[in-house]
């Protein structure tokens, strides 16, 4: 019987000879992740377990990126916590400030994860690098510092579920749009503690980052493509150790295999209060919106925002609209700059916010009053995630939400005149 790509990928972190699905193991990590609301956590609990040293300074990753530039006194003792462990250890891989992404979009930019890796993070998205070919997911506080401590943790072998999508994608259709539409099909819980490995013709052509990283909205324990010349040209020239391509094997043994045509998918809309409550576009219906925003660990890279700027090159957002752009690293951000990307969205009237995760979480930056409506290329669109427990998050595609903003309403690009 053969091995699935995560099945290899957590086979070859362990002495073990075989491994099988449902199989408790320990396994080594090659990269452990923090931010400023995790790892403070994670630290105490460090401490507490008698830790001196982390297991490898070049491994423990700490990314202040939620509450930063810090917007009040305890995230600003919060960062102070974290940037005084990083300094005493030494951590080579330590963003703050000018330097801090969101961390999701930071660590493949920098050549920090890579195909083949096994990174755990104390953030539910971490599974995003499963887009480079790596396994990669979502722990505790407590977790994160046992890895910390050990450079080892523990894992229950997921089963594999596999999507095959296939067939040409329509004007305006994204990666987004096709997670969002495999969402809706198998719900919130549809993959519990599954892996979700995509494959098929059309991955050639889909923003595998922001794919992977909605698989935690489908309960999935990682969402993971395998690595191809598309993904080697990307690491190749950030890649600063060695990295190993996994793929699955030809009779490796899947839960499920899901078959999906690309082509019969319309740009997607997640409407409250869950990212699998699912509509196509043309059955929105006339939902006014207050704000729109364009960023987040999910679509905050440059292929999105040249998207939106796409959409929005002369024209305006609506009065009533407050369009928010968060390009995603400072990486990013200059060479939004550079391609007069940020010009396009002043013009259009938009806000532009250094890198942060603040609006996403309701955390700061764009923060939600009751009764208002947000269309946003986040991920999740729970009761409160944006501001009051009384407002409503829409999540949708880059095209959507600059489109959206333009006619204050929730509308497809192909509705502007």
């Amino acid at each position: 019987m053969g091995y699935t790509i995560t099945e290899k990928i957590l086979l070859a972190h362990t002495n073990l000879q075989n491994i099988v699905p449902g199989q408790l193991i320990n396994a080594r990590v090659d990269i452990a992740l923090g931010n400023d609301i995790t790892a403070p956590i994670a630290i105490k609990e460090f401490r507490k377990a008698g830790g001196r040293k982390v297991f490898d300074k070049d491994k423990v990753v700490l990314v202040l990126d939620h509450f930063t530039p810090n917007k009040d006194i305890n995230s600003a003792m919060q960062c102070k916590f974290v940037r005084e462990f990083a300094r005493e250890q030494n951590i080579t891989h330590f963003y703050e400030g000018g330097n801090v992404g969101v961390e999701h979009a930071l660590l493949p930019e920098a050549g920090i994860v890579l195909p083949g890796d096994l990174v755990i993070g104390a953030d539910s998205h971490t599974c995003t690098y499963g887009g480079l070919g790596a396994f990669a997911t979502g722990v505790g506080s407590t977790d994160l510092a046992a890895a910390m401590l050990t450079g080892e943790l523990w894992f229950k072998v997921p089963q594999s579920m596999k999507f095959i999508i296939s067939g040409s994608l329509q004007k305006w259709v994204s990666g987004k749009d096709l997670i969002l539409n495999i969402i809706g099909r198998i719900g919130v819980d549809g993959a519990l503690y599954k892996a979700m490995e995509f494959a098929g013709e059309t991955i050639d052509n889909l923003d595998r980052l922001s794919m992977a990283n909605m698989a935690i909205e489908a309960g999935a324990k990682n969402g993971i493509f395998p690595p191809d010349e598309i993904t080697r040209e990307y690491v190749e020239q950030r890649a600063k150790r060695k990295y190993t391509f996994y793929s699955s094997d030809k009779d490796a043994v899947y839960s499920e295999v899901i078959e999906i045509d690309a082509g019969k998918i319309e740009p997607q809309v997640a409407f409250p209060h869950l990212p699998s409550n699912v509509k196509s576009i043309s059955q929105a219906g006339n939902v006014r919106i207050d704000q729109s925003l364009i960023g987040s660990c999910t679509n905050g890279r440059i292929e999105d925002l040249r998207i939106a700027a796409r959409i929005l090159k002369g024209r305006k957002a609506a009065a009533a609209v407050r369009l928010i752009v968060v390009p995603a690293t400072p990486a990013i951000y200059r060479q939004a700059l550079q391609e007069g990307l940020l010009e396009t969205f002043m013009d259009a009237g938009a806000i532009i916010s250094p890198p942060s995760c603040g609006a996403c979480l309701g955390g700061h930056m764009g923060i939600l009053a009751e009764g208002e409506r947000a269309i946003a290329t986040t991920n999740r669109n729970f009761v409160g995630r944006m501001g009051h427990p009384k407002s409503e998050v829409y999540l949708a595609s880059p095209a959507i939400c600059a489109a959206s903003a333009v006619l204050g309403r929730i509308v497809s690009p192909a509705e502007l005149a």
